[in-house]
């Protein structure tokens, strides 16, 4: 199994995390860096485990301190070999964390880093979808909608072929929408991550969450499509490893 999207650098004991995972079949982590700081630290646990791989981007809350000279740091991290994806990056007008302007200049920035490596863009949208799709218009690389949460961007993710990844919050029990949205992602396109350590999935919600636990988001969605749990699983290998070119 894989979890395609957790913050290993958030946990005070990711190593241990790392080994705790593997014990229930969780051998592929990717974890994610959300300012140049954090890139570096996740691409040092990627080169202690064979099986991590990292995600390196500005995330939008930083947006509002992001240098020219983060930018031209980040092309440099994203040259690592276990760099495999841009993000998580986009914008978030939930928490306005970071002025609106600037997290727009950031995603283009990120965009356009993403369009020149080659590598696929990871999406970070919180009450901004309409924006988050106008900015991602003319984006012709491979889109994943992270902790996907947005029900009205589906189609035009169906229509675009992105990767759909869905996260804890869609074992919750109010997020029939959710799971309704997962049934009609096509096999080949959809994702399931842990978001570690947010987001615990139902059966372990209200504690600290981690890439063990992708495995109840995915019986959630193999419930919701009516589908066998360990095909799942395959495919949804299968997915992350051509999404994100992994060995």
């Amino acid at each position: 199994m894989i979890d395609t999207h957790a913050h290993l650098t958030a946990l005070d004991d990711p190593d241990e995390v790392v080994e705790r995972a593997a014990g229930v079949g969780v051998t592929r982590i990717l974890t994610v860096g959300t300012d140049i700081e954090d890139c570096r630290r996740a691409l040092a646990l990627a080169e202690r485990h064979d099986g991590v791989f990292a995600i390196l981007g500005i995330h939008p809350h930083e947006a509002g301190t992001a240098t020219a000279d983060d930018l031209a740091e980040l092309r440099e991290l994203l040259q690592h070999p276990k760099a495999i994806a841009v993000g998580e990056t986009g914008l978030d007008w939930f928490r306005d964390y970071a002025p609106r302007d600037d997290q727009r200049r950031l995603f283009a920035a990120e965009l356009a880093l993403a369009s020149e490596l080659g590598k696929p863009v990871v999406i970070h949208t919180r009450a901004a979808d309409d924006d988050t799709l106008e900015a991602l218009g003319d984006f012709a690389g491979t889109v994943v909608l992270h902790c996907f949460s947005s029900p009205r961007m589906l189609p035009t993710a169906l229509a675009r072929d992105w990767y759909v990844s869905f996260a804890g919050n869609a074992t919750f029990p109010k997020a029939v929408d959710l799971r309704l949205a997962a049934t009609e992602v096509p096999a080949e396109r959809l994702l399931a991550e842990t978001d570690s350590p947010y987001l615990a999935p139902q059966p372990v919600r209200g504690r600290r969450n981690e890439p063990a636990n992708v495995v109840h988001t995915l019986a959630t969605l193999a419930r919701a499509r009516d589908e066998e749990q360990n095909d799942l699983e395959r495919r949804i290998e299968r997915n992350a490893t051509e999404c994100f070119s992994l060995p």
